[in-house]
């Protein structure tokens, strides 16, 4: 391996960034790092997304499970405080303050530079009239909420999710528009502190880049707790109405809340950086990457801005494809087996993929085991699972349930190891846990393997 050459600029200190540095570093214990951030360090993740909703969901999640669980349901007598629960997530995130994450960098023998870049021309970036020179430039620049063209939004105090996860109180109504991970999330949370909440969502399912029965379980939880899940429905007109806001649908009816909350997709950031100057090819969803990271001679993009997939561990493990290739490895990223979790209440876990014409499919519905030890009444979860049946393995998976996000790592590992069914099936599961209904669900799809088999052979 040959060591780094030149000057590293990385633009972000977010997740992505920061990983970068750690693992070029790791490599390289000599090159020079320069890290330019024009908010907090740390990111999105550490302040707005991540750290702070998960935080803020855990109260509610907890007390919600002790309220089925005889015995501990007679000992909750009271309720969520709220200024804990707000207090709580001001500790984890520091109260904003990026110290820690800007002595991390320090300690990394990296630069943090604050202020605003923007590349005057290759090689060289300026940072509030400074310029900086670098060999290769990683963009790690992120993504912002993106908002729709709705007529009277504009006009509007709304939310975004970096307004929602920071807000010094709970609303008595909110509508949340978007029932994507982040609008079901959020809505759950308010629902559970006390908010009267109504998801708006224009496709006909929540959760609609996903498996379809996943949403359908979550959209019936949502309902049962009380959340008004409106479908195919979608936002024509927003306007003040009184002190809250009036949501006019394009089916006519209106909803109207105290709170609206937009939540219907990101933007990655490319703007106003000058990497036009760069001759890199910037689309819609952000910079173009080839397998090793680089979007032309001497610059690098992931994370969000890379536009493969918005999660936070995707842009760590593109931090350290893009670090091994500078460093002088020869490193392509895989996507087979991206894993991703909603943390709603059940979770919703994903990997890989379980659509395709070609693919074998099984659901088994989790009614027994751990669940029966869990809670009562009992509330079913779902593992699906999908094979290729020519290879005979997992190529993705979807699991519903407490912690489902947990137990997905056995199934996350099979489908980027191509694990067989085989031994997929020969595997000790414990019992009781949750990961015992993955055992259940591939003897389901073995099954169906075989008359995937039969009917073509």
């Amino acid at each position: 391996m040959s060591g780094t050459k030149g000057r590293v600029v990385v633009l972000g200190a977010g997740s992505s960034g920061e990983h970068f540095v750690g693992a070029l570093r790791r490599l390289d214990p000599e090159v020079e790092i320069v890290v330019v951030e024009r908010e907090l360090a740390g990111g999105e993740c550490s302040y707005y997304a991540c750290i702070p909703t998960k935080t803020l969901l855990r109260p509610t999640e907890a007390l919600a499970a002790a309220r089925i669980a005889p015995g501990a349901a007679e000992a909750v007598t009271g309720e969520l405080d709220v200024a804990r629960v707000l207090g709580w997530r001001d500790q984890v995130t520091d109260g904003r303050d990026d110290s820690w994450h800007a002595g991390w960098l320090s300690d990394q023998d990296a630069e943090l530079v604050r202020g605003e870049a923007r590349v005057v021309r290759p090689g060289v970036v300026e940072v509030d009239g400074r310029e900086i020179e670098y060999r290769h430039l990683v963009i790690a620049t992120g993504s912002s909420p993106a908002v729709p063209p709705v007529e009277g939004l504009e006009d509007v105090d709304f939310w975004t999710n970096r307004d929602a996860v920071w807000a010094d109180g709970v609303p008595d109504s909110l509508v949340v528009l978007g029932g994507g991970p982040v609008g079901v999330e959020l809505a759950q949370f308010f629902h559970r502190m006390g908010a009267r909440v109504t998801i708006v969502e224009s496709h006909d399912r929540i959760l609609a880049r996903l498996d379809p029965e996943a949403g359908a379980i979550l959209r019936e939880r949502f309902e049962e707790e009380g959340i008004d899940v409106r479908v195919e429905a979608q936002a024509e007109f927003v306007e003040t109405a009184g002190s809250g806001l009036r949501v006019r649908l394009t089916s006519g009816e209106t909803v109207e809340a105290e709170r609206l909350l937009v939540a219907t997709g990101r933007r990655p950031h490319v703007e106003g950086f000058g990497f036009e100057e760069l001759g890199v090819e910037i689309t819609s969803r952000g910079i173009a990457v080839d397998e090793r990271m680089r979007a032309t001679d001497g610059v690098w993009a992931i994370g969000d801005v890379a536009g493969v997939a918005l999660l936070t561990h995707v842009g760590k493990y593109q931090a350290r494809v893009a670090a091994a290739n500078i460093a002088g490895h020869d490193y392509a990223a895989d996507y087979r087996a991206i894993p991703a979790a909603v943390f709603t209440d059940p979770q919703v876990a994903t990997v890989g993929t379980t659509e395709g014409d070609h693919l074998v499919t099984a659901s088994h519905k989790i009614t027994g085991g751990r669940l029966s030890t869990y809670e009562r009444p009992r509330r079913p979860g779902l593992v699906k699972l999908a094979a290729d049946p020519e290879r005979r393995v997992l190529v993705g998976a979807v699991a519903v349930g407490p912690e489902a996000g947990e137990w997905l790592g056995q199934l996350t590992l099979a489908v980027r190891a191509e694990i067989s069914i085989d031994i997929l099936l020969d595997t000790i599961q414990p019992y009781p846990t949750f990961s015992e209904s993955i055992w259940g669900a591939l003897r389901e799809l073995e099954m169906e393997l075989a008359l995937n088999s039969r009917a073509s052979g």
